[in-house]
């Protein structure tokens, strides 16, 4: 039975790893989906979740599971598409491991072992959503949140407190821990390192909020700088790209994977969220940054980016898109690698020139129904306009 059972998931395992991606019928001019997922649970090697010996294992039972993998920083290295997943045990414990890709597209394989974080912080309990920024100054550091019981509230079993963990390598393989970044606000997540430095200082997006949940009184997605990274403490946050009433990023949003940088500005893209009677949806968005001032938002396109589609709002958190990690390659060629719902992980693909157009051709968000719809009309009329001199060539 055990080794009957064993070579019946070994064939499952390695078919998933050579199956190929295929475009998906989607399409509206910005974006290319794929039909699989590039990263799911049964991604995980056997020998992770398996006694792989039958003497001790006789019936080949899982003895630590996988529930879900999600939510990836992602960089090239050494030609390698690689992405720093967050691996969710069935014991809800979050870790780091890092898939690596010949094309970025499928044949995604992970590494023997998972990361091992230097252990700095006895509170800890649980790490994930790191984002990778290879900075100008040499290292690759990983940004993520760590999350640790709220002492102030020790009575309350679900009350957790979520600060900025730091870590840089140059290898993937070898991590430095670097003390949690500071800032003014009581809890800290979506935190992303800019990838250069700015008036000489390293730069943060943080989303300062009141509480674990709720971004409470957090304007929304900031930009502040930071004196030395080896004591990381940012004092002054300005804001960005503002949550605002009856939009996308209404409830909260926050940074998602490192800024591309473009010959027309640095390219974000962002989550936004907004709670309906289904709870909480989360969407992805872009906006751009001024290359000289990168505290100067100078495009905003209206609405999401992207949203769930079809099997990607089923989950363990429904409703949900989410990233953390994007490559540029060097041809232009953007892959975006995005979580649905808490569980997989995807990968959509674009070009530098694509999101540019899309980021400043695009309209602004008129605020009301009513301006929409004028909106709205102005391009019909232009468009009904335009085919009718075409009809009459």
């Amino acid at each position: 039975m055990f080794w009957e059972n064993l070579k019946k998931q070994q064939q499952k395992y390695e078919a998933l790893l050579a199956r190929k991606n295929e475009k998906a019928a989607f399409y509206n001019g910005v974006i290319d989906r794929y039909r699989d997922p590039v990263l799911t649970r049964d991604h995980i090697p056997l020998f992770w979740k398996y006694d792989m010996n039958e003497a001790t294992n006789p019936y080949f039972m899982e003895r630590l599971g996988v529930n879900a993998v999600f939510n990836c920083g992602a960089i090239k290295l050494n030609g390698k598409y690689c992405l720093m997943a967050r691996v969710e045990g069935n014991d809800r414990k979050s870790f780091f491991a890092v898939a690596e890709s010949d094309n970025g597209i499928d044949g995604f394989k992970f590494r023997d072992y998972p990361v091992l974080l230097p252990d700095t912080s006895p509170l800890e309990t649980n790490v994930y959503d790191m984002r990778l920024t290879r900075h100008e100054d040499g290292f690759i550091y990983g940004v993520f949140c760590s999350e640790c019981a709220d002492e102030q509230n020790s009575g309350m079993s679900f009350a957790s407190t979520a600060q900025c963990g730091l870590v840089r390598t140059k290898d993937l393989v070898h991590f430095e821990r670097l003390p949690d970044i500071k800032t003014n606000s009581p809890q800290q997540r979506n935190v992303v390192l800019h990838p250069e430095f700015i008036n000489g200082k390293y730069a943060f997006y943080t989303r300062p909020q009141d509480g674990f949940i709720d971004a409470g009184s957090g304007g929304g997605i900031c930009l502040g700088l930071c004196d030395d990274i080896e004591h990381p403490f940012v004092d002054k946050e300005i804001v960005l790209s503002r949550r605002r009433y009856h939009t996308i990023a209404e409830s909260k949003n926050g940074a998602g994977a490192v800024p591309i940088k473009t010959e027309k500005g640095w390219l974000h893209i962002a989550h936004g969220v907004r709670e309906n009677a289904a709870g909480l949806r989360y969407v992805l968005y872009v906006f751009v940054t001024d290359l000289n001032d990168p505290f100067k938002v100078i495009a905003e396109p209206s609405g999401y980016f992207m949203a769930p589609l079809g099997a990607e709002r089923v989950g363990d958190v429904s409703n949900v898109l989410f990233t953390n990690g994007a490559i540029a390659d060097d041809n232009g060629t953007v892959f975006i690698y995005y979580a649905s719902s808490d569980t997989r992980i995807h990968v959509a693909t674009s070009t530098v020139d694509k999101l540019l157009d899309y980021a400043f051709n695009t309209p602004s968000d008129p605020l009301r129904s009513h301006d929409c719809v004028v909106q709205r009309t102005e391009l019909i009329r232009k468009n009904l306009e335009y085919l009718k001199q075409c009809n009459g060539k």
